[in-house]
């Protein structure tokens, strides 16, 4: 006898919270916005290679892995955020939080360090 096709209950077709205004759409807005900005300082790095020279490369590609691994946790970050909200338990994400901060700063201090020292 043939078994019966398991049906599996529909995912849910809107967001997995009441509120599609509420904190993850905002929150993932302001990561979109702080990956297009790696992505531009390292297109700026990209010009400062003829001036600079070949360290330069470094701070292109440090942007670049900053800006990657933004996109690469974007979705379970929005995921985990919704979650939270629906179960009104949330957690703030301060590892990314943190490490983003110190991308910032190392590659402001390597920037100026570029700047100042391999003129």
């Amino acid at each position: 006898m043939p078994h019966p096709p398991s049906r599996r209950p529909a995912p849910p077709s809107g967001p997995p919270h009441p509120d599609p205004g509420l904190q993850p759409e905002r929150t993932t807005m302001a990561w979109g916005r702080t990956l297009l900005s790696f992505v531009v300082v390292s297109a700026v790095f990209l010009r400062w290679l003829p001036q600079h020279g070949p360290f330069v490369l470094v701070l292109f590609g440090l942007a670049v892995l900053t800006a990657g691994s933004i996109y690469l946790t974007q979705r379970s970050r929005y995921a985990r955020s919704a979650r939270g909200i629906a179960r009104e338990v949330s957690a703030p994400e301060s590892g990314a939080v943190l490490s983003t901060a110190l991308a910032v700063l190392v590659l402001g201090a390597l920037g100026i360090w570029v700047v100042l020292v391999l003129v």
